[in-house]
């Protein structure tokens, strides 16, 4: 394999642990009242069915922190919490911007990015993502959303324009993500994929799947490993 000149990574699991700080945040803003497991497994778990709403045409161009709070508000009822405030909410709903970064990222980046253009393809608006980057002291050379180009992922313009803002050609770009189905779309446009094993992304109990897949360049245990494979 030639190697890539942009490094695209997908963040929710790939780079953070959402499941793990939302877990946090949620179990010490209800002091342990209501579970916190499937409170985070279910506002994780609204996100692909907000987004469908979007590219259905069913909703406008919505941000992704904006789907969240939907959901959120959804859950609290479904949940019957009433006992927060509107300010309370939106800490809460921010949760998305304080995530941590999973232990091998921040390390893992900043070898790569000594060879490689490094940045993010996320579904997450441009504010969220610069905060949780800011946070978790992630070394990004630039931050490319889903905003920017007005469609979420799988939408083949997403992928297409990492390469088209860089003026490189879709396959000197390499996806870098935990998620076969976003690694597949990518693949269907040209670029390179790179896999990257979460086995705790949902958590200890509903665990992800990290099983190989057909079509990867790169099957990497973590963003340690994929810095070591491509000789950073």
């Amino acid at each position: 394999m030639n190697n890539p000149k942009v490094l695209a990574f997908d963040v929710f699991g790939t780079i953070v642990d959402w499941y793990g700080s939302i877990y946090k945040e949620v179990a010490e803003t209800f002091y342990g009242e209501i579970d916190a497991d499937k409170f985070a497994l279910a506002w994780r778990a609204g996100y692909a069915p907000a987004m469908q709403r979007v590219m259905s045409g069913e909703l406008e161009w919505t941000l992704i922190d904006d789907l969240h709070r939907m959901i959120l508000d959804e859950l609290l009822s479904r949940f019957q919490i009433d006992s927060l405030t509107e300010e309370q909410i939106y800490h809460l709903n921010k949760v998305w911007h304080r995530l941590e970064p999973w232990p091998d990222s921040v390390e893992g980046l900043t070898r790569l990015k000594s060879n490689f253009l490094i940045c993010t393809l996320s579904n997450g608006n441009i504010a969220l993502l610069t905060n949780m980057a800011k946070h978790g002291k992630l070394p990004w050379d630039c931050i490319l959303s889903a905003e920017f180009f007005r469609k979420y992922k799988p939408d083949p313009s997403t992928y297409l324009g990492v390469a088209n803002t860089f003026r490189v050609n879709p396959g000197e770009v390499m996806l870098v993500a935990s998620h076969h189905n976003d690694l597949s779309a990518a693949r269907q446009c040209g670029l390179k994929t790179a896999f990257i094993e979460r086995p705790m992304e949902f958590g200890p109990i509903q665990g992800n799947d990290t099983s190989p897949r057909i079509g990867n360049d790169l099957h990497c245990l973590d963003i340690l490993d994929l810095a070591k494979q491509l000789d950073c």
